[in-house]
């Protein structure tokens, strides 16, 4: 199935990159990080190419690079071609992309093997062997084979490679589909994120029981932000180490996620933020400020701010702002005095 030939709208863009449509429209206005090709009445149309300088717009200034630097640097950046979803997932400095790749085992197909083929469906780029054959299922709505493709990927690359390898580029793919499809294929992304997150779930599930007395993980995501698949993948990631946790879910309002810190007592807790506007920096530095225990004695969790919506501050005292699902484990497993690098499966 071919692209659509009008790109997307300013709207959609903001929602990939997490920013606001009026900073997408503000650096287009300042800095001509605008599209080079324009629709009817001078609309806004985004194609992959002007995606990609957008990304390298975001990324520079989420290092600190004073905006205008980072335009004349995002417009000089060398052609690559059609945006693939490891590029236009989330930006590169937050937690859904891979980090520290893991090598597949023997014989397992390359990461930069194969693009997607016609028929696909989706726009894949160069990703797993296995993205093709998901993307496909879901673009059929066959959840039976979805199903036993993500138990396959996840017997067999382990949790984080599944997530970050498979998992993430094929729900970005289906993602970026219905925003330039004029809302179509919506039912493929909700029947693919309901089969992801029970993949995730069941992993977590028939992870090593956890037994210890040790301080738990509490997981959740801030108020008003729905989104549960990252932070379902880092509790599965958890429970395959036989860590401790407690999941919250989508939307925690401030005051239940107040009592549960105080309640179970946690060695860290992750919060997740989709977008900035969902981002709650005084809520984290109130949880980064909770002490539990007896008085001389007395302990703070850490804090990870987890997803794109944390970018653009630097972490608080007692924050960290890791770069994917990997290092997040490896973070949460050294206070478990786990070897960074942990072994997924």
């Amino acid at each position: 199935m071919a692209e659509p030939e009008h790109g997307i709208t300013t709207g959609a863009v903001a929602r990939r990159l997490g920013v606001s449509p009026t900073t997408v429209r503000s650096w287009d206005q300042r800095y001509g990080i605008g599209p080079a090709v324009r629709g009817d009445g001078r609309h806004r149309r985004w194609y992959p190419a002007d995606v990609a300088m957008l990304e390298e717009m975001c990324r520079l200034t989420a290092s600190g690079v004073p905006p205008a630097e980072a335009a004349h640097a995002a417009q000089r950046r060398p052609s690559a071609g059609p945006v693939t979803t490891e590029s236009a997932a989330v930006p590169p400095s937050e937690s859904a992309e891979p980090v520290g790749r893991r090598t597949p085992p023997t014989g397992a197909p390359s990461v930069e093997a194969r693009r997607a083929g016609p028929g696909s469906g989706l726009p894949l780029g160069s990703v797993r062997q296995e993205c093709r054959g998901l993307a496909r299922a879901a673009v059929r709505l066959d959840g039976a084979a979805m199903e036993g493709l993500l138990q396959e990927v996840l017997a067999q690359y382990g949790l984080v490679t599944a997530w970050e390898e498979v998992m993430v580029p094929t729900l970005h793919a289906v993602g970026r589909k219905w925003e330039s499809s004029d809302d179509r294929y919506v039912e493929v992304e909700h029947l693919l994120s309901w089969h992801v997150s029970t993949a995730l779930r069941r992993a977590a599930v028939t992870g090593p029981v956890t037994t210890s007395s040790a301080a738990p993980v509490v997981l959740a995501c801030v108020p008003a932000e729905q989104h549960t698949l990252p932070l379902e993948a880092l509790t599965a990631g958890l429970a395959e180490q036989g860590l401790p946790t407690r999941m919250f879910g989508a939307a925690v309002p401030a005051e239940a996620l107040d009592a549960a810190v105080r309640r179970s007592g946690p060695a860290a807790v992750a919060l997740w933020s989709q977008a900035r506007s969902t981002a709650d920096h005084a809520l984290a530095r109130h949880v980064a400020g909770t002490a539990f225990g007896v008085r001389g004695a007395r302990t703070a969790p850490l804090v990870l701010l987890a997803g794109p919506g944390w970018l653009g501050r630097a972490p608080a005292h007692g924050m960290i702002r890791p770069s994917g699902l990997r290092e997040a484990l490896d973070a949460i497993g050294r206070l478990y005095g786990r070897p960074a690098g942990h072994p997924d499966g």
